[in-house]
C-alpha cells in the first residue's frame, strides 16, 4: 500500500472510530510498527490527529482563540509567503477588503505601490495601510481587544453598503464537513458578510488550520479560494472537489 493511500485510510478509520490503537493499525494495514509510528507523527504534524499512548485519536476542536500578539509569533515564514501570494492577486484599480488578522497584516508591504483602495475591520491594519500610502477605509464599531477586530452592529451596517473586487480573510479552521470557522460569533457574521460582498473571496491559512473546527461557522468551502503554504495531501483531493486551492511555490 502506498504511503498516501495508507494515511488516507488511517484518517478514514479515525472518522469511524474516533480512537485507534497502533497494534490494530499494524494488523489492518499490514504495515510495520515503525511505519505506523511515522505515519501517525506526520498526520499529527499536519493537524489531522493527536497521538496518544498506544495509538491516536481525533484532534480536539473548538480551541480557545489566541490574541494578536500570540498569533504573530506562529508560523511567521508561512504567513509571509501566503501574504505575497495573496498580494499577487490584487490588481490596480481593485477595491479590496482586508480582514483583521496576522496573515492579512503581512500582505500590506506587498501592496505598496498598487493603485487600490482597502477597507478593513482592523485599526492596526488601517494604520499599516496608511504608513504604506494605501487608500484606506476602516469600519467603525466595537474593537475586540484580543484580535484587534472591529465588530458589532455598526460595523455590519457599514460593511453592508460596500462592494469589493476581492476580500482577503483570515480563518481559524478549514474543515471538509464544517467549512470555514472562527471562535467568535460576531466575527463570524462580519467575515461572512465581507465574503458575500466581494466578487472573489480568498481565505489565507497556513497548514496548521486544516482539519480544525472552531465554534462559529463562517461559510462553506465553496465560498472562497484557499491560499496556503501547504494543504495536507490526505485531504487535498477532497477539498479540491469543493473549491480552488492555491499553494505557495518555492
Amino acid at each position: 500500500m502506498l504511503t498516501e493511500e495508507r494515511r488516507k485510510k488511517i484518517i478514514t478509520l479515525l472518522d469511524q472510530h474516533s480512537i485507534l490503537k497502533s497494534q490494530d493499525l499494524i494488523s489492518l494495514l499490514n504495515a510495520s510498527e515503525s511505519t505506523i509510528r511515522r505515519d501517525l507523527q506526520e498526520l499529527e504534524n499536519a493537524g489531522l490527529l493527536e497521538r496518544v499512548h498506544g495509538g491516536a485519536k481525533k484532534p480536539q476542536y473548538l480551541e480557545k482563540e489566541l490574541g494578536m500578539v500570540e498569533k504573530s509569533f506562529k508560523n511567521v515564514q508561512q504567513k509571509q509567503m501566503i501574504a505575497r501570494l495573496a498580494a499577487d492577486c490584487v490588481a490596480d484599480g481593485d477595491v479590496i477588503y482586508l480582514d483583521a488578522g496576522t496573515t492579512t497584516l503581512e500582505m500590506i508591504p506587498f501592496l505598496k505601490g498598487k493603485l487600490i483602495t482597502a477597507v478593513t475591520n482592523s485599526v492596526g491594519l488601517a494604520a499599516r495601510l496608511v504608513e504604506h500610502e494605501i487608500g484606506t477605509i476602516v469600519l467603525g464599531g466595537r474593537i475586540k481587544l484580543t484580535t484587534d477586530a472591529v465588530i458589532g452592529t455598526q460595523a455590519m451596517e457599514q460593511l453592508a453598503n460596500y462592494r469589493f473586487n476581492k476580500a482577503f480573510m483570515g480563518m481559524n479552521g478549514v474543515h471538509i464537513e464544517h467549512g470555514f470557522t472562527t471562535p467568535d460569533t460576531e466575527e463570524a457574521s462580519l467575515k461572512h458578510l465581507a465574503m458575500e460582498q466581494a466578487q472573489e473571496a480568498f481565505v489565507l491559512v497556513d497548514y496548521s488550520k486544516f482539519n480544525q473546527v472552531s465554534f462559529s461557522r463562517v461559510n462553506h468551502l465553496e465560498a472562497a479560494t484557499i491560499l496556503t503554504d501547504k494543504c495536507p495531501l490526505v485531504i487535498y483531493d477532497k477539498i479540491k472537489e469543493l473549491t480552488t486551492i492555491k499553494e505557495v511555490t518555492v
